[in-house]
């Protein structure tokens, strides 16, 4: 199972790293453009330095859809680099997709199936359906997006309902009643921490990705000390103060400076368990 993947990664780099590969070409040094696929360059010079202290990487899709046909090779080579040189790392399509069941079909064979993540972010406003699909695939996962950092969250995610719960709540309890809910896991914004505790009581046996730390100014000790068990069922992302830590051609050596660094706080954490 994969999520024996996840654990033994975790226990083995002291790390529930995860690095978000959201590559804008205009902030990648400038020496890298004289490649054929800059792009796909810089994602493996980064993968190439942090790999030691990453459990995961998450390609955000709309970074690389933004360049057409180039941009779709450019992330296929990505996800065959980390599948071949890396199968033990857990790979992320973070494409936030959510539609009517045969639309989601397709959307699943082409992230889970043909590019072959292991996961792939999906939107659960259209409900058990347009869910379900990404759920056939044996040994795949999705993550719900459940509860986010942005400032309109708070428009739906937040409301509170009749029976005084919220919304986000009741989306993650109707979640498991869903066919294979067994291989959801939740997306979790890194400045909601109590919530992250209330989550956690909802779904014990279920992985939480936390985006925002680093450049999002999310707080690592207060993510841990709500979302982090046991069974260190927690993924924590940085993007972009791991991959943009220097623009500089020492660019790799410095995102794995800045990737050693959180990994060395994330390891006090897991000791204290």
């Amino acid at each position: 199972m994969l999520n024996n993947k996840i654990q033994s990664q975790i226990i083995k780099k002291k790390s529930f790293l995860c690095v978000g590969l959201d590559i804008d070409i205009n902030k990648i040094p400038k020496s890298l453009l004289t490649f054929d696929d800059p792009i796909f360059e810089f994602a493996k010079q980064i993968i190439d330095s942090t790999n030691e202290y990453a459990i995961a990487y998450k390609p955000n899709i709309a970074f690389f859809e933004a360049h057409g046909l180039q941009g779709y090779k450019s992330l296929e080579k990505i996800s065959k680099y980390l599948n071949s040189s890396f199968p033990e790392i857990f790979t992320i399509a973070d494409a936030k997709r959510g539609d009517i069941g045969n639309t989601s079909q397709m959307y699943a064979n082409a992230f889970l199936k043909d590019l072959d993540f292991d996961s792939i972010t999906v939107s659960p406003y259209m409900g058990s359906d347009s869910v379900e699909p990404f759920l056939s695939f044996k040994n795949k996962y999705v993550f719900l997006l459940a509860l986010t950092s942005n400032k309109g969250s708070e428009d739906f995610q937040e409301l509170t309902m009749n029976n005084s719960t919220k919304l986000f709540e009741t989306v993650i309890k109707k979640s498991r009643k869903w066919k294979n809910s067994d291989r959801i896991m939740y997306v979790v914004g890194a400045k909601n921490t109590e919530e992250i505790g209330k989550i956690r009581t909802i779904v014990p046996d279920s992985y939480l990705l936390v985006p925002g730390i680093g450049a999002q100014g999310g707080n690592l000790e207060e993510i841990c000390k709500y979302g982090l068990d046991k069974d260190f069922k927690l993924i924590v992302n940085s993007s972009r103060s791991i991959i943009y830590a220097s623009d500089t051609p020492d660019f790799a050596r410095m995102a794995r400076n800045e990737a050693k660094k959180i990994q060395m706080e994330m390891e006090k954490y897991l000791n204290k368990i």
